[in-house]
């Protein structure tokens, strides 16, 4: 399947999209994680040691010009939308004790939400992996919906948005099934994050009737402790790993 994950700023997508692809990882399947957030926190999360150089796709200045059919460093007004892509995850993954992971960057200049060489390579990059890639693809997406306004997550499976028992929380998630319809995304799911309570739920319940809610996970100790770094996803306790268990089975 493919997967992407998004909600609010701060409600914890990339520390979910460590803790399912971990789980799926132990039961055996292959996944390619995606880290298309700007903050770039993934690999932490994942625990790949920081001394392993991950370079940004669109960091690779000269091979994206050369895709694209531009020259670096000059003004581009015609380049290929639609550049050679199929060779770069194997090229550019990192792999780490059964963890292949992508990282995506951002766009470092004024406008970069629009038509340029960089934006269209990674455009192209992320529908050549959620439609032609036979493995588990998780997306930990960018805060917010802007990525679903330039059409990026077209061909996933399902979209997750992760909220938490606050009403700016429910409130993106609102924004971003609006978008997520727009550009055809079949499959809306919710998961309610870092909920303490069964009022939490309840509030979650409340302020998202119609939305398919998967799963709940509380602010445990092995939540708490992957937020703060000081533990990696892959030594969750048993009463996490089969939440996680649980909500994979829905997410079809």
């Amino acid at each position: 399947m493919k997967i992407a994950v998004t909600g609010k700023g701060g409600v914890g997508k990339t520390t979910f999209v460590a803790l399912v692809g971990s789980v799926l990882r132990k039961k055996g399947h292959t996944v390619l994680f995606i880290d298309a957030d700007p903050d770039m926190n993934l690999a932490t999360v994942l625990g790949i040691p920081q001394d392993i150089q991950i370079t940004p796709i669109v960091e690779l200045k000269e091979l994206i010009a050369e895709r694209t059919g531009v020259t670096v460093n000059t003004p581009a007004p015609f380049f290929k939308m639609n550049p050679q892509v199929d060779d770069i995850p194997d090229k550019y993954c990192v792999d780490y004790n059964g963890y292949k992971l992508m990282v995506m960057g951002t766009i470092k200049k004024g406008g970069g939400g629009c038509a340029c060489p960089e934006n269209a390579f990674l455009k192209s990059l992320l529908a050549y992996l959620v439609v032609a890639r036979d493995e588990w693809v998780l997306l930990d997406m960018e805060a917010g919906i802007e990525h679903l306004g330039r059409g990026t997550a077209i061909g996933v499976d399902t979209m997750i948005i992760i909220v938490e028992p606050n009403r700016t929380s429910i409130e993106t998630a609102y924004r971003i099934k609006r978008l997520s319809e727009d550009i055809r995304i079949k499959k809306i799911k919710v998961v309610g994050n870092k909920v303490q309570t069964e009022e939490d739920i309840e509030f979650v319940e409340a302020g998202l009737p119609g939305f398919d809610i998967i799963g709940y996970l509380d602010y445990s100790d092995d939540v708490r402790q992957i937020s703060l770094r000081k533990k990696t996803a892959s030594e969750i306790g048993d009463k996490t790993r089969q939440r996680i268990e649980e909500i994979i089975k829905k997410m079809a």
